[in-house]
C-alpha cells in the first residue's frame, strides 16, 4: 500500500511532531519548489526518478537509493524530474544529530522501509508508543548512513551562477575552458583561478562532475548510452562508461536497470 499524499500546504514547522514523513508524486504536486527553508531539516528520499536540491554552494543530485539531506535553517529550491514519486521526513534539530551541512546519503534497503511504514501513517497515529519506537529506529539508522557524492559545487559568485545557468543548456557541456572563459569575458587564467577559488575544483573535474550529475537525469529518462556519451560530448561510448564506473562503480546501463523499474 502506497503511503497518504502529504496534505496541501502542510507546513513542517508548525507540525508538533519531532519527525513527520510523508509521501510526494510530482504529477500530483510540483516538479520545482522555489527557493525556501523551514526549521526542520528535511530529507528527500526519490522512490522513482531523481531529485536536485540547490543551496547557496552547491547543487546536490540523489537518485533512487539516496537521498538528499537539507539541514535546519538552509535555503533551497527542489527540483524532480518527471513523474518521479518521493518521500519527504522533516526532523526536528533536536531529535537527532544529523549532518550540520547539505549532504547526500545512500539509504539502506532497513531504512526505505522505515520511511515508507512512517509515512504510510496518518499524522493522529504519530504519537503512539508504536509509532515512537519507529521513529527511534529510525533516527538511529539514518545517522549511520554513509554520505554519496552527487555534489556539484557551485558559489553566489555572478559569474559562476552564469555559468552554471548556460552550461546546462542542450549541448553546451561539451564546450572548452578557453569557450568558457571568452563567455564570461575573463582570461583563460583568471577563469581557471575563479574554479578553482569559488568552487574547490578545477573546470575539467567540476564539468566531469556535473556531467555524471546529467548522465543520470537523462538514465531516469530512458535515453541510451549511446545517447548520453554523444550528448555530453564525449569522444567515445567507452569513455563515457569508463568515467561513469569509476565514480559510481556500475555502468551506466546496469545502473539505469536498477532506478527505472
Amino acid at each position: 500500500m502506497l503511503p497518504p499524499i502529504m496534505p496541501k500546504g502542510f507546513n513542517p514547522d508548525h507540525h508538533l511532531d519531532k519527525v513527520g514523513a510523508f509521501h510526494v508524486k510530482a504529477e500530483e504536486s510540483f516538479h520545482e519548489m522555489p527557493r525556501h527553508q523551514h526549521r526542520k531539516g528535511q530529507l528527500i528520499l526519490p522512490l522513482r526518478g531523481t531529485v536536485i536540491c540547490q543551496v547557496a554552494e552547491g547543487i546536490w543530485m540523489a537518485p533512487t537509493g539516496q537521498a538528499i539531506w537539507i539541514p535546519s535553517q538552509i535555503t533551497h529550491s527542489n527540483r524532480v524530474s518527471v513523474n518521479a514519486e518521493f518521500c519527504f521526513v522533516f526532523i526536528d534539530p533536536s531529535a537527532a544529530e544529523m549532518p550540520t551541512e547539505c549532504c547526500t546519503l545512500r539509504i539502506s534497503p532497513l531504512v526505505r522501509e522505515l520511511i515508507l511504514t512512517l509515512a504510510a501513517l496518518p499524522l493522529h497515529h504519530y504519537q503512539t508508543s508504536a509509532t515512537q519506537r519507529l521513529i527511534a529506529v529510525l533516527l538511529d539508522q539514518l545517522v549511520q548512513q554513509p554520505s554519496g557524492k552527487l555534489l556539484l559545487p557551485v558559489s553566489n559568485h555572478p559569474k559562476i551562477q552564469l555559468l552554471v545557468e548556460e552550461i546546462k543548456k542542450p549541448g553546451q557541456v561539451k564546450q572548452s575552458a578557453t569557450y568558457w572563459a571568452k563567455s564570461l569575458a575573463l582570461s583563460e587564467r583568471s577563469f581557471a583561478r575563479l574554479m578553482v577559488n569559488e568552487t574547490g575544483l578545477s573546470f575539467r573535474p567540476w564539468r566531469q562532475q556535473l556531467q555524471l550529475i546529467l548522465a543520470i537525469n537523462l538514465l531516469v529518462e530512458g535515453k541510451t548510452v549511446e545517447t548520453i556519451a554523444h550528448q555530453l560530448g564525449y569522444e567515445s561510448v567507452t569513455a563515457f562508461i569508463t568515467m561513469f564506473k569509476k565514480a559510481l562503480g556500475t555502468t551506466p546501463r546496469q545502473y539505469q536497470q536498477r532506478i527505472i523499474p
